[in-house]
């Protein structure tokens, strides 16, 4: 039982330890491969379960997609806010569009979040400390990670902390719920995509009417 505890948390604090080196100049540190490459060899290493075979992989989807769903109408709904249309018109973003949606948010956040946090986390976190606490652990080392995102854009370091943190706590109930790492996966999609694709049209609208 120790040696389960002392392996949670050194992996919560290995996790958050890397996320405050993103700002040092490391050889391929941003790239989204390498930070997927790294999320499946912690996978390995932990032996952690995805679901991503059927029939988990079924349920996992439809849990995913209601989430998802939802995720979508709630943005749809906050962009018509014009503080929210102000604050995405003044982000920063990628020089390439495609690449941002197609391989940096699919491949170097939501994979390399979803198993690095929770699958690999999640799961020595719940056999050290059981369900519950060991859900509060990952959630906790999430919100923690983005710190340095927080810094980098100019957010709310507490405030960021605190909603990424609630985030890892609904996406672990949601691999919990369908036993699939899918489900997660989707919603955190669905959050990064759509919040991304509306932020290229906002400010795609904002430079047209310049």
């Amino acid at each position: 039982m120790r040696r389960n505890v002392f392996g949670a948390v050194a992996c919560a604090a290995g996790l958050v330890g890397w996320s405050l080196t993103g700002g040092l100049e490391i050889p391929g540190r941003r790239h989204p491969l390498v930070q997927a490459g790294l999320a499946a060899a912690l996978v390995a290493v932990t032996r952690a379960p995805l679901g991503l075979r059927p029939p988990a992989l079924w349920r996992g989807m439809r849990t995913g997609l209601a989430a998802a769903s939802a995720i979508v109408g709630g943005v749809a709904l906050t962009t018509a806010s014009p503080r929210v249309r102000a604050a995405m018109a003044g982000r920063d973003l990628p020089a390439s569009a495609a690449a941002w949606l197609a391989v940096k948010i699919p491949m170097g956040t939501v994979w390399s979040e979803e198993a690095a946090y929770r699958a690999a986390l999640g799961t020595m976190a719940a056999d050290a400390f059981g369900p519950s606490p060991g859900r509060f652990l990952q959630a906790a080392a999430f919100g923690l990670s983005h710190i340095h995102d927080a810094r980098a854009t100019g957010q709310p370091v507490a405030g960021t902390v605190l909603a990424t943190g609630v985030a890892g706590w609904v996406f672990a109930r949601l691999l919990e719920r369908s036993g699939s790492l899918a489900a997660p996966m989707l919603a955190h999609l669905a959050v990064n995509e759509v919040g991304a694709v509306a932020a290229l049209i906002v400010q795609r609208r904002c430079g047209g009417q310049r």
